[in-house]
């Protein structure tokens, strides 16, 4: 049950939820994918671009804004520089919501909720300006493309978000709506580990192709792939502690054309969840040995692809402790609970909180009355009720800074 908010300066208006709401409406029937979202980045640029003392970078490497917010308040010594980050990319999913603002693009859609998180961040960006002459410390605006293709954060990173104010944030913050799973307008958060790791591999079984009437001459890699995928589960129950846990699935095996071919390669794609960085790159390490040694005992080959992926997501305490007392403060102490355990899902902000100490939280946001369906689900819904919520989270966590 979502708690009633306190008036505060980072209240949004009626008119600025109104807006609020149109812009994620729009951002929603017009979902992009990946890194290229410039749609998505023009309509970010647009709304930002009338507002004073802001200092604006537009990526050209992928579809991103910086945006730096400097305060204007008396402070003694360095003024703090917090960074907020909204993620912007869809999915490739298609929408099964019957919303009256549903994708109008076949085949994908904000199935994650990111159209909330960048209409969320540049409602706090609106309300921070207009008080910056009392705001005591910078802010960076951080509005990420390609958080699903897990190289959004990275690219920002090596193009300079984290130094586009100068230095280092002190702190950084995200947050996640999510269709399912918590109560409307309930948040969620936990020192330490937050978020799994993950790492997505390829193998391609190679053999020799040949008659299925004769599967000795030739090198079948059909039942290689099939012997790989069950020796995996074993892997992970027999060389892990069970106070270590790892998820390993295989998603998706794929080889030949017809019953009577055998073909001359299997595709086997997997996807590792660790909460450990040791767990993480020793699964990284190993699990492509054991499929390279189960088919060189056939006689056959592997070739294992690994491209970094998603880090373990870690809340700094302190940082976690602060955004709790942020949530409390604004929407009461029955507005954020703290989860015993880490979420098997993963999340590129994980690269920010590498470089920065900070904080992720996880927002209820399903509309009430709607089935409850997980994120990426094609019927996954988001209420726009949230946004004032969520908007006057981001704001209040750079408006207490330094206060």
């Amino acid at each position: 049950m979502s708690t009633p908010a306190t008036t505060t300066l980072m209240t949004p208006s009626p008119e600025l939820v109104e807006q609020m709401v149109a812009m994620r409406h729009d951002l929603h029937r017009n979902p992009e994918l990946g890194t290229e979202l410039p749609r998505t980045q023009a309509a970010v640029l647009e709304r930002i671009g009338d507002l004073p003392d802001l200092e604006v970078v537009a990526g050209t490497r992928q579809s991103s804004v910086t945006a730096v917010l400097r305060g204007g308040g008396p402070v003694s010594g360095q003024r703090p520089l917090v960074l907020l980050r909204g993620d912007m990319d869809a999915l490739p999913v298609t929408e099964d919501t019957g919303l009256p603002y549903s994708s109008q693009v076949p085949g994908r859609m904000h199935a994650c909720g990111h159209d909330v998180h960048t209409a969320a961040l540049w409602g706090a960006l609106v309300m921070l300006n207009a008080h910056r002459a009392e705001l005591l410390c910078d802010v960076v605006f951080m509005f990420q493309p390609a958080e699903e293709a897990s190289v959004g954060a990275r690219w920002m990173i090596e193009d300079g978000v984290l130094d586009a104010a100068g230095r280092r944030p002190d702190a950084a913050f995200g947050l996640h709506v999510f269709s399912g799973m918590l109560p409307h307008g309930q948040f969620a958060t936990r020192p330490g580990v937050f978020m799994a790791g993950c790492d997505d591999m390829r193998a391609v079984v190679t053999g020799q192709g040949g008659h299925g009437s004769s599967p000795h001459l030739a090198l079948d890699p059909v039942p290689v792939a099939c012997e790989i995928t069950l020796a995996l589960q074993t892997h992970v129950n027999r060389r892990y502690s069970g106070f270590e846990p790892i998820v390993l699935t295989v998603g998706r095996i794929a080889a030949g054309t017809d019953s009577a071919i055998i073909p001359a390669t299997a595709e086997i794609d997997l996807t590792i969840r660790t909460f450990s960085e040791a767990a993480k790159a020793r699964a990284v390490e190993e699990v492509p040995r054991l499929i390279e040694g189960i088919a060189a005992a056939h006689g056959l080959s592997a070739e294992v692809s690994c491209p970094p992926d998603y880090p373990v997501t870690v809340n700094d305490p302190a940082e976690t402790a602060y955004l709790v007392e942020t949530i409390t403060e604004c929407l009461g102490a029955d507005a954020v609970t703290e989860r015993d355990e880490p979420l098997a899902g993963s999340e590129d902000f994980s690269w920010v909180l590498r470089e920065v100490p900070g904080a992720f939280v996880m927002l209820g946001a399903g509309i009430p009355g709607h089935p409850e369906e997980t994120n990426h689900s094609p019927r996954a819904t988001f209420d726009d009720a949230m946004l004032p919520r969520a908007a006057t989270t981001l704001a209040m966590l750079a408006w207490r800074r330094g206060r």
